[in-house]
């Protein structure tokens, strides 16, 4: 059977007691004040009440369009941006960022179709062009989509 906590005595602090009389000093309007918006039941506005005028937000202008927040955002990066490629080898998101082709904040990486491939090689990354797939494949290599960041 579990032992039952108990709090040491004199250790917690006991409530206010509001409005027991004068004596228990928190009495007659218990601490509020007199008349007005405070005392009241829901007496508060809103946190962006500003005292009746006309409120900040008003003021400023709509901005324009909208931000889509259900679409992939790609990080580019072009084919005649990618230097060296061995002959058969692998262009993956390490072989990338060698060449400082990566973006500072993990994003996925898309492989666009601006400039030539000449080697045959493996392309790994997260999406790719059509141009790009394209070139890729003219040249005798292959694209591998992969999931993740890099």
């Amino acid at each position: 059977m579990p032992i039952p906590l108990v709090q040491n005595p004199g250790s917690g602090k006991s409530r206010k007691r509001l409005g027991r009389g004068h004596s228990a000093g928190q009495g007659k309007t218990c601490g509020k004040g007199m008349k007005g918006q405070k005392p009241r039941s829901g007496g508060t506005k809103g946190p962006h009440f500003e005292g009746g005028r006309s409120p900040a937000y008003r003021g400023m202008p709509k901005l324009p369009g909208f931000k889509r927040t259900h679409q992939t955002r790609y990080y580019p990066v072009n084919l005649g941006s990618i230097k060296d490629i061995p002959e058969g080898g692998v262009v993956d998101f390490a072989f990338l960022a060698t060449q400082g082709l990566l973006p500072k904040k993990p994003m996925p990486v898309k492989i666009l179709g601006q400039g030539e491939v000449t080697v045959k090689a493996t392309f790994r990354a997260h999406a790719f062009s059509k141009t790009a797939r394209e070139k890729i494949e003219a040249a005798g290599g292959t694209c591998e989509e992969v999931d993740g960041g890099h």
